[in-house]
């Protein structure tokens, strides 16, 4: 009868010897001659990819295009980039191109400037749009949904309401002095001019195409005069979404009013006919 030790040995026999383990694979290693001259190739294409991109002929500015301007002119525009013609197009600073552009030009909100290989550089311009018009010395000066200051016109643009500062020191224009800065407390005109520049961005397009005057006396005594006489108490600057959607309800169901007041939105209110 086998035992265990002469099982264990027909095993050892029956599988025969150990299989020797291979040798790991060699990995190919790159001498230091092979290394430098692989190197010296890889600087030579990035020489010759920088000398074609800043001195080749074909790859500078012969064109520089202008899109999205309508008031302002495209000469205008690239006469504020000042961008030479023949400049290498890689080497066109495009953060610098796009502020001289905004410096110069105040009726432009932004402006993007992209490289269209292989000799063009076009300029996507945004024109501010005016928001309000504020009355002075005779001129319009336009007044941006921000409240900026970016142009000045013999007349006012149809369809934008005009805004008058009726502060306690009478004034009408936005140069009320310091008595209309202490009779509205901290709310001196820049930021009386700024709230109807709010109100104005918040009424309905219809309705601000019908608003002639927005009259400012106070922060929260803010009024419209809209066409046909028609008149609005808007109170304060704020809450203006509630405000118009009210302003539309009531113009909707009592057309025929002449005085509507939205100050309390929750509450609006329409009288006269």
């Amino acid at each position: 009868m086998a035992g265990p030790m002469t099982t264990r040995r027909a095993e050892r026999e029956t599988a025969g010897p150990p299989r020797p383990t291979p040798p790991a694979a060699r990995r190919p290693r790159l001498s230091r001659r092979g290394l430098l001259l692989l190197l010296v190739a890889v600087a030579v294409v990035v020489a010759g990819c920088l000398a074609v991109l800043y001195l080749s002929p074909w790859l500078r500015v012969r064109q520089v295009r202008v899109t999205g301007v309508r008031a302002l002119g495209a000469g205008q525009v690239r006469a504020a980039a000042a961008v030479p013609e023949g400049t290498a197009l890689a080497s066109v600073d495009t953060d610098a191109v796009a502020g001289r552009v905004r410096s110069g030009l105040p009726g432009v909100a932004a402006v993007e400037v992209v490289r269209s290989w292989p000799h063009t550089l076009t300029l996507n311009v945004t024109e501010r749009t005016p928001a309000a018009v504020l009355e002075k010395d005779g001129k319009y000066v336009e007044l941006d949904a921000d409240g900026v200051r970016f142009a000045t016109e013999s007349t006012a643009p149809s369809g934008v309401p005009r805004v008058e500062l009726a502060t306690g020191s009478g004034t009408r224009d936005g140069s009320a002095g310091r008595d209309a800065s202490s009779s509205n407390g901290y709310f001196g005109p820049d930021r009386l001019l700024r709230a109807a520049v709010q109100v104005a961005t918040d009424l309905p397009a219809p309705v601000r195409k019908r608003t002639r005057v927005i009259q400012v006396r106070s922060f929260d005594a803010v009024s419209l005069q809209l066409d046909g006489g028609r008149t609005v108490v808007w109170g304060s600057a704020e809450r203006g979404a509630q405000k118009s959607v009210a302003l539309r309800a009531l113009l909707k169901a009592a057309g025929g009013a002449r005085h509507f007041d939205v100050s309390v939105p929750s509450a609006p209110a329409a009288s006269g006919s």
